[in-house]
């Protein structure tokens, strides 16, 4: 029974700083930067000075880290006791049978063949959460979830008017009309006009500071940083 605790201690352990990752980095994080976040609120090392005040100072990423936190000490406290019973020898048995397997053990060797368990457990679980194409489906289901319940508010950003040249910062829609659909961003020529993508936001996902040959798709969403009017001008924009 502890073994079996521990091996869901672990895995509920894996989708609870996968979630974390995808609540930052819907907050406005970069994925990788979400993604170590996540892990240092969850264990409590790594939280270095500098990355800390992005956390700090934003209200939905300080709750974030605060859940990480109690949920981290709860699971390491869970995975400490379960791991320490498990190697536990029995006193109450003096043998033991391994299931399906018609063959019969002293009670000594119980803990040896729990650890074995446990390390087969931790690669398997380890192999099945690095592997790239389940852990983008588990991670796109995940923020989907979290996006339709509405549990962590998207960052959006709104047109900031910058003083000097009418320069600012705008988030807008790309339309059916628009020049740029199906081109890349080298292609686009925007930055000749005096305009900077910032990130690209598609669906669930959002791309920051995309390379020149990323490729613009109707319903887009761009953030981007030049003069206004231009923005106007050169772009098909929905505000936001």
């Amino acid at each position: 029974m502890n073994l079996l605790l521990f091996i869901m201690a672990i895995i509920i352990s894996f989708i609870v700083v996968r979630i974390g990752a995808i609540a930052f980095e819907l907050t406005g994080l970069e994925w990788s930067l979400a993604k170590f976040q996540a892990l240092s609120c969850f264990s409590g090392m790594g939280f270095t000075t500098k990355e800390a005040e992005l956390i700090t100072g934003n209200p939905q990423r300080r709750r974030i880290a605060s859940i990480l936190m109690v949920l981290g000490n709860a699971g390491l406290i869970t995975v400490i006791a379960t791991f320490a019973n498990s190697l536990r020898p029995s006193t109450i048995m003096p043998k033991f049978t391994i299931p399906f397997v018609h063959l019969v053990f002293p009670s000594s060797l119980l803990p040896w063949i729990n650890l074995l368990i446990i390390v087969v457990s931790i690669y398997v679980i380890y192999r099945f959460f690095s592997h790239t194409s389940i852990t983008k489906k588990l991670t796109d289901a995940l923020r989907a979830r979290i996006v339709k319940k509405e549990i962590i508010k998207r960052v959006t950003f709104e047109e900031l008017l910058v003083a000097t040249g009418g320069y600012g910062v705008s988030s807008i829609e790309v339309c059916k009309d628009s020049f740029i659909i199906g081109k890349t961003l080298f292609e686009s020529d925007l930055r000749n006009n005096d305009i900077t993508v910032l990130a690209v936001e598609r669906k669930d996902e959002i791309i920051p500071n995309p390379a020149s040959e990323t490729r613009i798709m109707l319903g887009d969403t761009i953030i981007c940083f030049g003069k206004l009017e231009n923005i106007r001008n050169k772009l098909c924009v929905i505000s936001k």
